[in-house]
Protein backbone atom coordinates (compact mmCIF):
# COMPACT_ATOMS: atom_id res chain seq x y z
CA UNK A 1 0.00 0.00 0.00
CA UNK A 2 2.87 2.38 0.81
CA UNK A 3 4.52 1.67 -2.54
CA UNK A 4 1.19 2.23 -4.31
CA UNK A 5 0.84 5.62 -2.62
CA UNK A 6 4.31 6.63 -3.77
CA UNK A 7 3.41 5.69 -7.34
CA UNK A 8 0.14 7.65 -7.22
CA UNK A 9 1.95 10.73 -5.94
CA UNK A 10 4.61 10.53 -8.61
CA UNK A 11 2.07 10.01 -11.41
CA UNK A 12 -0.17 12.81 -10.12
CA UNK A 13 2.68 15.33 -9.97
CA UNK A 14 3.77 14.45 -13.49
CA UNK A 15 0.25 14.94 -14.90
CA UNK A 16 -0.13 18.17 -12.95
CA UNK A 17 3.03 19.57 -14.49
CA UNK A 18 1.62 18.77 -17.94
CA UNK A 19 -1.70 20.57 -17.32
CA UNK A 20 -1.56 23.74 -19.44
CA UNK A 21 -4.93 25.40 -18.85
CA UNK A 22 -7.84 25.70 -16.43
CA UNK A 23 -9.79 22.86 -18.04
CA UNK A 24 -6.87 20.43 -17.69
CA UNK A 25 -6.37 21.52 -14.06
CA UNK A 26 -10.01 20.77 -13.29
CA UNK A 27 -9.80 17.33 -14.88
CA UNK A 28 -6.67 16.60 -12.82
CA UNK A 29 -8.40 17.71 -9.60
CA UNK A 30 -11.36 15.42 -10.27
CA UNK A 31 -9.06 12.46 -11.11
CA UNK A 32 -6.90 12.66 -7.98
CA UNK A 33 -8.63 14.84 -5.33
CA UNK A 34 -12.29 14.51 -6.26
CA UNK A 35 -14.87 12.41 -4.34
CA UNK A 36 -14.34 9.56 -6.83
CA UNK A 37 -10.62 10.15 -7.40
CA UNK A 38 -7.56 8.05 -6.70
CA UNK A 39 -6.99 9.18 -3.10
CA UNK A 40 -10.62 8.65 -2.13
CA UNK A 41 -10.48 5.17 -3.57
CA UNK A 42 -7.33 4.34 -1.60
CA UNK A 43 -8.89 5.63 1.61
CA UNK A 44 -11.64 3.08 1.12
CA UNK A 45 -9.01 0.34 0.94
CA UNK A 46 -7.75 1.01 4.47
CA UNK A 47 -10.23 -1.52 5.81
CA UNK A 48 -8.29 -4.30 4.10
CA UNK A 49 -4.93 -3.33 5.65
CA UNK A 50 -3.54 -5.32 8.57
CA UNK A 51 -4.19 -3.55 11.88
CA UNK A 52 -0.47 -3.21 12.60
CA UNK A 53 0.13 -1.37 9.29
CA UNK A 54 -2.87 0.99 9.39
CA UNK A 55 -1.15 3.81 11.34
CA UNK A 56 1.74 4.07 8.88
CA UNK A 57 -0.49 3.77 5.79
CA UNK A 58 -2.98 6.36 7.15
CA UNK A 59 -0.21 8.83 7.92
CA UNK A 60 1.31 8.39 4.44
CA UNK A 61 -2.12 8.80 2.82
CA UNK A 62 -2.56 12.15 4.56
CA UNK A 63 0.92 13.24 3.49
CA UNK A 64 0.16 12.47 -0.17
CA UNK A 65 -3.18 14.28 0.02
CA UNK A 66 -1.61 17.42 1.51
CA UNK A 67 1.24 17.34 -1.00
CA UNK A 68 -1.09 17.06 -4.00
CA UNK A 69 -3.41 19.83 -2.73
CA UNK A 70 -0.42 22.15 -2.24
CA UNK A 71 0.95 21.31 -5.67
CA UNK A 72 -2.48 21.97 -7.21
CA UNK A 73 -2.66 25.45 -5.64
CA UNK A 74 0.83 26.32 -6.83
CA UNK A 75 0.04 25.18 -10.34
CA UNK A 76 -3.11 27.31 -10.36
CA UNK A 77 -1.12 30.36 -9.33
CA UNK A 78 1.60 29.71 -11.89
CA UNK A 79 -0.91 29.46 -14.73
CA UNK A 80 -2.57 32.71 -13.52
CA UNK A 81 -5.16 34.58 -15.58
CA UNK A 82 -4.23 32.86 -18.83
CA UNK A 83 -5.60 29.56 -17.55
CA UNK A 84 -8.95 31.06 -16.63
CA UNK A 85 -9.48 33.10 -19.81
CA UNK A 86 -7.94 30.98 -22.51
CA UNK A 87 -11.15 29.16 -23.37
CA UNK A 88 -13.65 32.04 -22.86
CA UNK A 89 -15.88 32.23 -25.94
CA UNK A 90 -16.89 35.55 -27.49
CA UNK A 91 -15.49 39.07 -27.50
CA UNK A 92 -13.91 40.49 -24.37
CA UNK A 93 -15.45 43.58 -22.71
CA UNK A 94 -13.23 46.50 -21.87
CA UNK A 95 -14.71 47.72 -18.60
CA UNK A 96 -12.68 50.94 -18.81
CA UNK A 97 -14.68 52.17 -21.82
CA UNK A 98 -17.48 54.71 -21.16
CA UNK A 99 -20.99 53.25 -21.03
CA UNK A 100 -23.62 53.61 -23.72
CA UNK A 101 -25.87 56.66 -23.37
CA UNK A 102 -29.50 55.57 -22.86
CA UNK A 103 -32.56 57.73 -23.47
CA UNK A 104 -33.87 57.76 -19.90
CA UNK A 105 -36.97 59.80 -19.05
CA UNK A 106 -37.04 61.71 -15.77
CA UNK A 107 -40.04 60.73 -13.64
CA UNK A 108 -42.35 63.10 -11.77
CA UNK A 109 -45.05 63.03 -9.12
CA UNK A 110 -48.56 61.95 -10.06
CA UNK A 111 -50.89 64.73 -11.13
CA UNK A 112 -53.16 64.23 -8.09
CA UNK A 113 -50.22 64.53 -5.70
CA UNK A 114 -49.11 67.73 -7.41
CA UNK A 115 -52.60 69.25 -7.37
CA UNK A 116 -52.96 68.40 -3.69
CA UNK A 117 -49.64 70.10 -2.91
CA UNK A 118 -50.67 73.16 -4.92
CA UNK A 119 -53.99 73.38 -3.07
CA UNK A 120 -52.25 73.16 0.29
CA UNK A 121 -49.87 75.93 -0.76
CA UNK A 122 -52.71 78.23 -1.89
CA UNK A 123 -54.62 77.84 1.36
CA UNK A 124 -51.43 78.08 3.43
CA UNK A 125 -50.97 81.60 2.03
CA UNK A 126 -54.41 82.39 3.49
CA UNK A 127 -53.36 81.15 6.93
CA UNK A 128 -54.74 77.59 6.85
CA UNK A 129 -52.72 74.73 8.36
CA UNK A 130 -52.98 71.07 7.37
CA UNK A 131 -54.86 68.64 9.64
CA UNK A 132 -55.12 64.88 9.16
CA UNK A 133 -57.30 62.09 10.52
CA UNK A 134 -57.84 58.32 10.16
CA UNK A 135 -59.42 56.83 7.06
CA UNK A 136 -61.03 54.09 9.17
CA UNK A 137 -63.60 56.06 11.15
CA UNK A 138 -66.66 55.50 13.33
CA UNK A 139 -70.14 56.78 12.64
CA UNK A 140 -69.93 59.23 15.56
CA UNK A 141 -67.36 61.32 13.68
CA UNK A 142 -68.67 60.53 10.21
CA UNK A 143 -72.35 61.21 10.98
CA UNK A 144 -73.46 61.87 14.57
CA UNK A 145 -71.34 64.94 15.38
CA UNK A 146 -71.93 66.28 11.88
CA UNK A 147 -75.63 66.58 12.78
CA UNK A 148 -76.68 63.80 10.40
CA UNK A 149 -79.75 62.13 11.98
CA UNK A 150 -80.05 58.32 12.42
CA UNK A 151 -82.38 57.73 9.47
CA UNK A 152 -80.75 60.14 7.03
CA UNK A 153 -80.26 58.62 3.52
CA UNK A 154 -76.50 59.36 3.74
CA UNK A 155 -76.22 56.63 6.39
CA UNK A 156 -77.60 53.86 4.18
CA UNK A 157 -75.43 50.73 3.94
CA UNK A 158 -75.63 50.96 0.15
CA UNK A 159 -73.96 54.40 0.29
CA UNK A 160 -71.08 53.56 2.63
CA UNK A 161 -68.29 51.05 3.20
CA UNK A 162 -69.12 49.77 6.69
CA UNK A 163 -66.63 47.54 8.47
CA UNK A 164 -69.09 46.69 11.28
CA UNK A 165 -72.79 45.98 10.88
CA UNK A 166 -74.56 49.29 11.63
CA UNK A 167 -77.72 47.40 12.64
CA UNK A 168 -76.05 45.51 15.50
CA UNK A 169 -73.04 47.68 16.49
CA UNK A 170 -73.31 50.75 18.73
CA UNK A 171 -70.51 52.70 17.04
CA UNK A 172 -69.93 50.90 13.73
CA UNK A 173 -66.63 51.50 12.00
CA UNK A 174 -66.49 52.51 8.37
CA UNK A 175 -64.22 53.92 5.69
CA UNK A 176 -64.81 57.64 5.94
CA UNK A 177 -67.13 59.01 3.31
CA UNK A 178 -65.93 62.61 3.76
CA UNK A 179 -62.96 64.44 5.20
CA UNK A 180 -65.37 66.45 7.38
CA UNK A 181 -64.49 63.85 10.02
CA UNK A 182 -61.13 65.60 10.38
CA UNK A 183 -62.90 68.88 11.14
CA UNK A 184 -64.78 67.19 13.99
CA UNK A 185 -61.58 65.75 15.45
CA UNK A 186 -59.89 69.16 15.26
CA UNK A 187 -62.78 70.90 17.03
CA UNK A 188 -62.79 68.18 19.71
CA UNK A 189 -59.15 68.82 20.59
CA UNK A 190 -58.54 72.51 19.76
CA UNK A 191 -60.15 75.71 20.93
CA UNK A 192 -60.87 78.60 18.55
CA UNK A 193 -59.49 80.35 16.64
CA UNK A 194 -59.28 77.38 14.23
CA UNK A 195 -58.21 77.57 10.58
CA UNK A 196 -57.38 74.20 9.00
CA UNK A 197 -57.58 72.31 5.74
CA UNK A 198 -57.86 68.52 5.59
CA UNK A 199 -56.80 66.81 2.35
CA UNK A 200 -57.22 63.03 2.07
CA UNK A 201 -58.86 59.96 0.56
CA UNK A 202 -62.55 59.17 1.00
CA UNK A 203 -64.64 56.15 0.01
CA UNK A 204 -68.17 55.75 -1.35
CA UNK A 205 -69.63 52.81 -3.29
CA UNK A 206 -70.41 54.93 -6.36
CA UNK A 207 -70.65 53.50 -9.84
CA UNK A 208 -67.46 54.35 -11.71
CA UNK A 209 -68.03 56.64 -14.67
CA UNK A 210 -66.47 59.76 -16.21
CA UNK A 211 -67.03 61.86 -13.08
CA UNK A 212 -67.37 59.34 -10.19
CA UNK A 213 -65.18 56.76 -8.45
CA UNK A 214 -65.52 54.56 -5.35
CA UNK A 215 -62.31 56.12 -3.97
CA UNK A 216 -61.42 59.73 -4.51
CA UNK A 217 -59.76 62.69 -2.79
CA UNK A 218 -61.22 65.67 -0.99
CA UNK A 219 -59.84 68.78 0.64
CA UNK A 220 -61.95 70.30 3.41
CA UNK A 221 -61.55 73.72 4.97
CA UNK A 222 -62.70 74.95 8.38
CA UNK A 223 -62.49 78.36 10.01
CA UNK A 224 -63.96 79.01 13.48
CA UNK A 225 -63.57 82.29 15.34
CA UNK A 226 -65.58 85.19 16.68
CA UNK A 227 -67.41 87.21 14.04
CA UNK A 228 -66.89 84.84 11.07
CA UNK A 229 -69.57 85.41 8.41
CA UNK A 230 -70.75 84.15 5.03
CA UNK A 231 -68.88 87.06 3.43
CA UNK A 232 -65.61 85.59 4.78
CA UNK A 233 -66.47 82.25 3.21
CA UNK A 234 -67.22 83.75 -0.22
CA UNK A 235 -64.06 85.87 -0.10
CA UNK A 236 -61.97 82.79 0.73
CA UNK A 237 -63.48 80.75 -2.11
CA UNK A 238 -63.08 83.54 -4.66
CA UNK A 239 -59.47 84.11 -3.58
CA UNK A 240 -58.79 80.39 -3.92
CA UNK A 241 -60.33 80.19 -7.41
CA UNK A 242 -58.36 83.15 -8.75
CA UNK A 243 -55.09 82.01 -7.12
CA UNK A 244 -55.43 78.48 -8.45
CA UNK A 245 -57.15 78.93 -11.84
CA UNK A 246 -56.14 82.46 -12.72
CA UNK A 247 -57.58 85.98 -12.29
CA UNK A 248 -60.40 85.27 -14.75
CA UNK A 249 -61.89 82.40 -12.74
CA UNK A 250 -65.67 82.56 -12.31
CA UNK A 251 -67.51 80.99 -9.37
CA UNK A 252 -71.04 81.00 -8.08
CA UNK A 253 -72.77 79.84 -4.90
CA UNK A 254 -76.11 78.06 -5.24
CA UNK A 255 -78.34 77.66 -2.15
CA UNK A 256 -78.34 74.07 -0.94
CA UNK A 257 -78.79 71.99 2.22
CA UNK A 258 -76.33 70.04 4.35
CA UNK A 259 -77.03 68.92 7.93
CA UNK A 260 -73.66 70.22 9.13
CA UNK A 261 -73.88 73.75 7.67
CA UNK A 262 -76.59 76.42 7.89
CA UNK A 263 -76.93 78.25 5.57
CA UNK A 264 -75.44 75.93 2.92
CA UNK A 265 -74.41 76.35 -0.68
CA UNK A 266 -72.95 74.46 -3.65
CA UNK A 267 -69.79 75.92 -5.16
CA UNK A 268 -69.73 75.93 -8.97
CA UNK A 269 -66.98 77.06 -11.30
CA UNK A 270 -66.92 77.66 -15.03
CA UNK A 271 -64.56 75.08 -16.55
CA UNK A 272 -63.66 74.23 -20.15
CA UNK A 273 -62.65 70.56 -20.23
CA UNK A 274 -61.59 70.78 -23.88
CA UNK A 275 -60.15 73.72 -25.87
CA UNK A 276 -62.76 73.26 -28.59
CA UNK A 277 -65.68 73.40 -26.17
CA UNK A 278 -67.13 76.38 -24.29
CA UNK A 279 -66.72 76.57 -20.52
CA UNK A 280 -69.63 75.24 -18.46
CA UNK A 281 -70.60 75.39 -14.82
CA UNK A 282 -69.24 72.42 -12.87
CA UNK A 283 -69.96 71.62 -9.22
CA UNK A 284 -66.74 71.52 -7.17
CA UNK A 285 -68.20 70.90 -3.72
CA UNK A 286 -70.31 72.14 -0.86
CA UNK A 287 -69.84 74.93 1.67
CA UNK A 288 -71.64 76.97 4.29
CA UNK A 289 -71.65 78.28 7.83
CA UNK A 290 -70.96 75.60 10.45
CA UNK A 291 -74.24 74.50 12.01
CA UNK A 292 -74.43 75.60 15.68
CA UNK A 293 -75.39 72.02 16.58
CA UNK A 294 -72.03 70.81 15.21
CA UNK A 295 -70.12 73.41 17.23
CA UNK A 296 -72.03 72.45 20.36
CA UNK A 297 -71.40 68.71 19.80
CA UNK A 298 -67.66 69.47 19.75
CA UNK A 299 -67.74 71.57 22.93
CA UNK A 300 -67.59 75.01 21.26
CA UNK A 301 -70.08 77.66 22.38
CA UNK A 302 -72.14 78.69 19.30
CA UNK A 303 -73.21 81.88 21.11
CA UNK A 304 -69.58 83.06 21.08
CA UNK A 305 -68.08 81.50 17.95
CA UNK A 306 -69.17 81.05 14.35
CA UNK A 307 -67.41 79.35 11.49
CA UNK A 308 -67.51 78.35 7.86
CA UNK A 309 -66.59 75.09 6.15
CA UNK A 310 -66.10 73.96 2.57
CA UNK A 311 -65.11 70.78 0.76
CA UNK A 312 -63.86 70.12 -2.79
CA UNK A 313 -63.14 67.04 -4.83
CA UNK A 314 -59.44 67.14 -5.74
CA UNK A 315 -60.04 65.05 -8.86
CA UNK A 316 -62.63 67.56 -10.09
CA UNK A 317 -60.16 70.40 -9.55
CA UNK A 318 -57.40 68.51 -11.39
CA UNK A 319 -59.77 67.78 -14.26
CA UNK A 320 -60.77 71.42 -14.47
CA UNK A 321 -57.23 72.76 -14.30
CA UNK A 322 -55.78 70.41 -16.93
CA UNK A 323 -58.84 69.83 -19.12
CA UNK A 324 -59.18 66.13 -18.28
CA UNK A 325 -62.58 64.84 -19.51
CA UNK A 326 -62.70 61.52 -17.60
CA UNK A 327 -61.76 60.81 -13.97
CA UNK A 328 -60.78 57.26 -14.87
CA UNK A 329 -57.79 58.56 -16.81
CA UNK A 330 -56.21 59.58 -13.49
CA UNK A 331 -56.07 55.95 -12.29
CA UNK A 332 -55.33 53.92 -15.44
CA UNK A 333 -51.53 54.50 -15.27
CA UNK A 334 -51.34 55.06 -19.02
CA UNK A 335 -47.90 56.61 -19.61
CA UNK A 336 -49.11 58.30 -22.78
CA UNK A 337 -51.54 60.29 -20.62
CA UNK A 338 -49.32 60.79 -17.57
CA UNK A 339 -46.37 62.10 -19.61
CA UNK A 340 -48.53 64.88 -21.05
CA UNK A 341 -49.14 66.48 -17.63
Amino acid sequence: MLAQLDAVQSDALAQLAAAADAAALEQWRIAFLGPKGELKSMMGGLKDIAPAEKPAVGARLNQVKVALEEAFKQRQESLGASASTKHVVGPQIDVTEPGLVASWTLGKRHILSRVREDLVEVFARMGFVVAEGPELEDDEHNFVKLNIPPHHPAREESDNFYVDDPRTTVRPRMLRSQTSTVQIRVMETQRPPIKVIAPGRVYRPDTVDATHSFMFHQIEGLCVDQGVTMADLKTTLLSFARAFFGPGAEIRLRPSYFPFTEPSAELDMKIAFRPDQPARWVELGGCGMVNPAVLEACGIDPEVYTGYAFGFGIERIAMGRYGIPDIRMLYQNDLRFLQQL
